[in-house]
């Protein structure tokens, strides 16, 4: 476990971590480092994101009860025709199809925090990212497994001909995305969106993204949805965020009168109904915001919290709808620096490397977080111009008073609040230091199988890592769970990030996943 009385960083990457700790080294505060560290995440890192992605992120001013919430996701072209895609037989959105494209949101949000937040400007900031991307860095596994699974859909695809070209530990060296990010450096925003970026973004999707579109601001800062829970205030950004999720699990699991006992199946049981009970609206909660339909600061009202509680059997897992699986190709990462400062920080591509279409010789690919839309006529995600997606991103910050308390997130998907209220029910909850909490074995929830062709199924099917216990086990199935052991360790059930801040003390703590080799934790 890493401890610190001053700044720390952690990233699911050696090379991201290195470059937010050489920024608070060089004067800058936890948004620059955060920045900086997002930026080399995307450079070194593209199968989790990149700036053709969108971005979220809380911040915690000290002194300050509230953080400051930032979306950063962006919105559906213009050109997007719902009607259409039905039409042409289409359920859901192909990935590479151009309304599997929003805007991206990334470098605007990069944009906002810094001009608002950041003690420097972005030029110093972006330099790490620049640096690698013109002299190279060394390719890990999971880099070139993600490139050669998809090789043949990347053939000519020029953002993506040096990381389809590499093997484990040969150089990468991504020129076009080093001029881009020069572009972003020296002229912030309007160079990216407005320039030979943004133009390139438009032609990739056959103009369905105008530039009117992409001169747009993608960035906005909302009000944090926030939940008492164990002596703290967990503080999330709302939907189209599921983030909720996570922070309202662990106010549902309190009610529940939840005491962590690793080797008591009712201890699992419990964890999981909490999550379930609250995530079954998440595909009609999670839209964009104007489509919501329950009042955003209503959604983690007590009542109804207190309602998704009396709604758990504490003896058997009820039927539920499942919400729908959603890939994760997501970089989460977080930041404390000396002076107190905290910032949660997330961005991604969506599925692994995104829609597999690239921003011509920008040197990025894009995103397609658009197929979190719905195509049923008349559901609140339904796509639509100018509306955000579903987005599964869920970064979390935990205050107590106007102290930060913990920053907190992982990657994974649709199963990114689970991971969350795991980990903060062990470090909040229970009193775990953050190497314990992240050594524990984890759960995730799926929708349960069933005979192909038959209405979906609505009970309860859960995968565990393998040093769950035959007693941990045995009883979730008496207790209704369809219970599926994985072979070992899961990395896409992670990486966690967590930062905790002692409430005595003051030192900053945290543990690297051991899930993920690349995972980093450093001091400055």
């Amino acid at each position: 476990m890493t401890g610190s009385p001053g700044g720390v960083v952690s990233t699911p990457h050696t090379l991201s971590t290195r470059a937010g700790v050489q920024i608070l080294q060089a004067g800058g505060n936890a948004v620059d480092a955060a920045i900086a560290a997002c930026a080399v995440q995307g450079v070194v890192a593209p199968e989790t994101c990149g700036i053709g992605g969108d971005l979220f992120a809380l911040v915690h001013r000290p002194g300050e009860t509230a953080p400051l919430a930032l979306n950063a996701s962006g919105r559906a072209g213009s050109g997007v025709d719902a009607a259409a895609l039905r039409a042409a037989g289409h359920e859901e959105i192909p990935r590479s199809h151009p309304a599997a494209v929003p805007v991206p949101g990334c470098v605007d949000g990069w944009a906002e925090l810094s001009s608002r937040l950041g003690q420097l400007s972005l030029a110093p900031v972006l330099e790490p990212a620049i640096r690698l991307a013109e002299d190279g860095f060394p390719a890990n596994d999971e880099l070139v497994a993600a490139f050669r699974s998809s090789a043949a859909a990347l053939a000519g695809v020029e953002a993506a001909a040096p990381m389809v070209a590499a093997s484990r530990g040969s150089t990468v060296v991504r020129a076009q995305l080093a001029a881009t990010l020069r572009l972003v450096a020296d002229g912030g925003r309007e160079a990216f969106y407005e320039g030979a970026p943004g133009r390139a973004i438009s032609a990739a999707v056959d103009g369905v993204i105008t530039s009117d579109d992409l001169r747009r601001g993608q960035a906005d800062w909302v009000d944090p949805l926030s939940v008492d829970v164990w002596g703290a205030t967990g503080w999330t950004v709302p939907p189209n965020s599921q983030g909720y999720l996570g922070i309202g699990g662990c106010a549902v699991l309190e009610r529940l009168g939840w005491a962590d006992d690793p080797g008591d199946p009712q201890s699992w049981h419990l964890q999981i109904e909490a999550q379930r009970a609250l995530a079954a609206e998440r595909d009609d909660v999670a839209v964009d915001p104007s489509r919501v339909p329950v009042a955003l600061d209503r959604l983690l009202d007590p009542a109804r919290l207190d309602a998704v509680a009396a709604s758990v059997d504490p003896a058997a897992a009820r039927d539920r709808h499942a919400p729908a699986l959603a890939a994760g190709g997501t970089a989460y990462l977080c930041v404390v620096d000396g002076s107190g400062m905290g910032v949660s920080l997330i961005q991604s591509n969506f599925h692994g490397i995104g829609s597999l279409l690239g921003a011509g010789s920008a040197g990025f690919l894009l995103q397609d977080r658009g197929r979190g839309f719905s195509l049923i006529p008349g559901h609140p995600g339904e796509l639509a111009p100018g509306r955000r997606p579903l987005h599964t991103l869920s970064p979390t910050l935990w205050t107590r008073g106007d102290r930060l308390a913990m920053v907190l997130g992982t990657r994974g998907g649709h199963v990114q609040p689970q991971l969350v209220q795991q980990v903060a029910a062990f470090v909040l909850g229970a009193g775990l230091d953050p190497d314990e909490a992240q050594a524990r074995p984890r759960w995730t929830i799926e929708p349960p199988s069933g005979p192909t062709g038959a209405p979906a199924p609505s009970g309860s099917r859960v995968r565990v890592e393998p040093d769950v216990s035959a007693r941990v086990v045995d009883g979730l199935r008496r207790r209704g769970h369809e219970v599926i052991p994985a072979d070992g360790p899961q990395s896409g059930w992670g990486p966690v990030s967590v930062i905790q801040v002692d409430d005595a003390t003051g030192w900053r703590l945290s543990a690297r996943d051991p899930r993920v080799a690349t995972t980093a934790v450093a001091t400055a």
